[in-house]
Parts: structure tokens; sequence; C-alpha cells
């Protein structure tokens, strides 16, 4: 009998293989189109030009492969040989991913030990967990933020969106949450965040303690968009391995909108007509695949944590409308409260998790309610007390509200370097509106 692994046999086969090759026939665009080779939609192939390029087969037709690189075509040219890679990409896994920094298609960026050694697994793995082999989620999980864990409790394979524009302070709430977060893992997908950022998040946001439990998967802008599109797929797939193995991961990806910009740009390269806003049918076909591979399952969990960049502040915009319908829940981020210097700034009224009724008990809702009450009321008369038109008495809630807003405001307003405890921040909450 053979002893032999099933990673171990696949590599022995894939080497004896017969070498698959073709020609580039034409240079257009993003678009390499190669004739004479049999391959699959997914599959890698490589342009041996003067230097080695991977592109992915994204269309075939009567007319070959079109092919999307993964690297800069420069110095490609009709009639450079291609040849087959074997099959999808495919990446390592394990528990020596974590404190690694990796690029958008699982290969090492920080300088440290090689990842060869490692079990490799295509990026796509076996889709979604079956509907009704999800466990349901039932308890909370602390992120270490008051406003989120007070008034949009985020459950354990929960899935929520954090809504806003350009420079709202998204990034900054994921590097909190990522190091206040009580779960075991942390895998972080940065998609089309400018090159400075990266090291500053690294090592300032996130800092060594938060590294140490993390896995942080990095494409940048100038990445090609196959790049982009494939970092959070093999985000996706490392915390799928970490749930597998039994761990309670926490999935952050910065950002879902950048993903969809990504397909885009593929979708309309191998032909799709343009549809809403430019975007192609397929975009609206990857989301919720990408989005239901997080979640429960019966051996860990996924909590999905995506950042969406609305165009304009528009909350209805394409992408953002589709992620909300999708998601377990969402987070909105104010512009009006980023530059009043209150961070993070969550518009809570506006924000709301769908499980917040699953994880919570009486008296934690209550004290949850009781509060959106007071900052509702707060807010229909803030107008009327900037011109000093309100008349105290003529709504208690409101009068409650103007009397403890500053003890609100600390509540609620939290610094990046702070992290607070669940059972701390519920009982604050209570003391609060007591």
């Amino acid at each position: 009998m053979s002893t032999l692994t099933p990673d171990l046999r696949a590599r022995a086969l894939g080497a004896v293989a017969p070498l698959q090759m073709g020609l580039v026939a034409e240079l257009l665009g993003l678009q390499v189109r190669v004739t004479g080779l049999p391959a699959a939609v997914g599959d890698l192939v490589a342009v041996e030009g003067r230097s080695t390029v991977l592109a992915e087969v994204a269309a075939s037709g009567p007319a070959g492969l079109t092919c999307l690189p993964l690297g800069d075509t420069t110095g490609l040219r009709v009639g450079d040989v291609v040849r087959h890679t074997g099959g999808p990409l495919r990446i390592p896994v394990g528990d020596e991913l974590r404190g690694r920094v990796l690029d958008g298609l699982g290969r090492p960026v920080d300088g440290g030990a090689p990842l060869d050694h490692l079990p490799m697994v295509g990026v796509n793995g076996q889709g979604a967990p079956a509907a009704l082999t999800r466990p349901r989620i039932e308890h909370q999980l602390g992120l270490g933020v008051r406003a989120l864990d007070a008034l949009t409790p985020c459950g354990r394979g929960q899935r929520i969106g954090i809504m806003a524009g350009s420079g709202v302070g998204k990034s900054s709430l994921l590097s909190m949450v990522a190091r206040g977060t009580e779960a075991e893992v942390s895998v972080i997908a940065l998609v089309g965040e400018r090159g400075r950022e990266v090291r500053e998040f690294i090592e300032n946001d996130l800092g060594p303690e938060g590294l140490a439990r993390s896995v942080v998967v990095v494409a940048t802008s100038d990445a090609p968009p196959v790049e982009r599109l494939r970092a959070a797929s093999v985000a996706t797939r490392i915390a799928e391995h970490f749930r597998d193995s039994g761990k309670h991961v926490v999935l952050m990806m910065d950002s879902l909108t950048r993903v969809a910009m990504a397909q885009r740009e593929i979708g309309l390269s191998a032909g799709e007509p343009p549809a809403t806003r430019g975007y192609p049918p397929s975009v609206f076909t990857l989301l919720p695949q990408l989005l239901e591979r997080a979640g429960t399952s019966p051996s860990g969990s996924i909590t999905g944590l995506y950042t969406v960049l609305v165009e304009g502040d528009d909350m209805q915009d394409p992408i953002g409308d589709t992620a909300r319908s999708i998601l377990d829940g969402h987070v909105v981020l104010s512009r009006r409260l980023a530059t009043a210097g209150h961070f993070p700034s969550i518009d809570v009224l506006e924000s709301i998790s769908r499980v917040s009724g699953a994880v919570t008990g009486p008296e934690q809702r209550a004290d949850a309610t009781r509060l959106r009450r007071l900052l509702a009321a707060h807010r229909n008369v803030r107008e009327l007390v900037e011109i000093g038109a309100y008349v105290s008495g003529a709504d208690a809630d409101a009068d409650v509200a103007l009397a403890r807003m500053p003890l609100i405001d600390g509540f609620l307003q939290q610094d990046m370097d702070d992290s607070t405890p669940t059972a701390a921040t519920w009982q604050w909450l209570h003391e609060l509106v007591a």
C-alpha cells in the first residue's frame, strides 16, 4: 500500500505528466490569447517570454484561451511558448502561516522562511458549507470595540459589513478588531490598498502581538486584477483551513468593493457586457459565492468582517446594496462623526446586527435599546438645541439624552490602543442607562 499523502501523490503525478504547450496568438490590453493549449477556466499557465509570467485562464472559445496575466507583460510577444502548470492556483496552509505576510497568490513576502513544505490546497476549496449543516449562531464574539459589542453585537460565525466612503476609518476600525477580538486566529486580506499603508498597518496598527496570531494577505492597488481578486480567495481558503481544524477564526477583508472592481476588470476584459454602473453580471455572481464561504460549520467558525467602500458616501450603490442583502448585518461609518473627531465614527442608529437577539440576553437587549432611544431622541432635537429653540421638558428622552450626552460619547468613543472586554462593556452600558 502506498504511504504517500494525497498532496505528495498529486505532486508526483504532476512531475511525470507530459508537458502541454501552446503559443501566444495575441496581446491586447489585459488579455493574452493562447492557441493550441487545452486548459480549463481557472487553470494557471506560464508564458515563457523574456521572463516567465503566470496567467489565469478566464475564458475559452473557438479562437483559443483568453488568459489574464498575474504579472507585468512587458517583453511578451506573439509566438511565445505557453505551458500548462497542471491545474489552478494552489497555496500553502497550516499553523505556520500565523505571523506571516503573503501576497495575493499565497507566496510569502515578509522575508521569512519558505513555505514549500506545507500542504498545498486549491484556493476555491469545497465551496460554502451546506445550509442545513451550519450550526446556529448562539454565542457573541467580543471584538473589543464598545460601540460594536454593545449596540451591534457580533455572533461567532456572523458575516458583517463595515460600510463607508473613503477616509472615514474603516482600516483603523479593522486594526482595533484585530488586536481586541477574542477569536483564536485572524486572517486579514488587504485588497487594493495603498502600498504605503501596508507596512504602517502591520507594524503600527496590528503590532507584534496582533501579527503573532494573524495571517496577512496583501495585494496592493498596483497588483494585476487577477492577483487582487485571488487575494480574497486565498484569505478565505486559509480561514477555511483553520475553521476545518476546529478553530474560531475572524476573517477581515479590506475591501470587498475593490474585489468587485478587480472582477469587473476581468469580466470586461473577457468580453462580458457591462450592466449596473459598469459592473458585469459575474460580479454579482462572485459576491455571494465568496461571502457564503464564511460562517459556522460543524468543526469551527469563520466570523467575516468585510469593509465596503461606497461611492460618494451613497449607501445604495450597487456593491453596498448587494453586500447588505447577503451579509448578516452592517456597520455604517459617518463622515460627520469622523470630521468631528469622534472615533470610531460608527453611526450606531444606522447600524444593525441580524443576530443580536440570538447572542444577547434580555437585560442586555433592554440596555442597548434604551441607549438607542436616547441617541435617537438627541438626534431629533439637536438642530433645535443648536438654534436655542428647544424647550426643556418637551421630550423626556431628549432631556435625559442632553444631560448624559458627554457620558454617552465617552462610552462610544474609544482610542485605537484601547480594547474593552465584552463583560466590562455590558456592565458599563448598564450603568450608563440605569
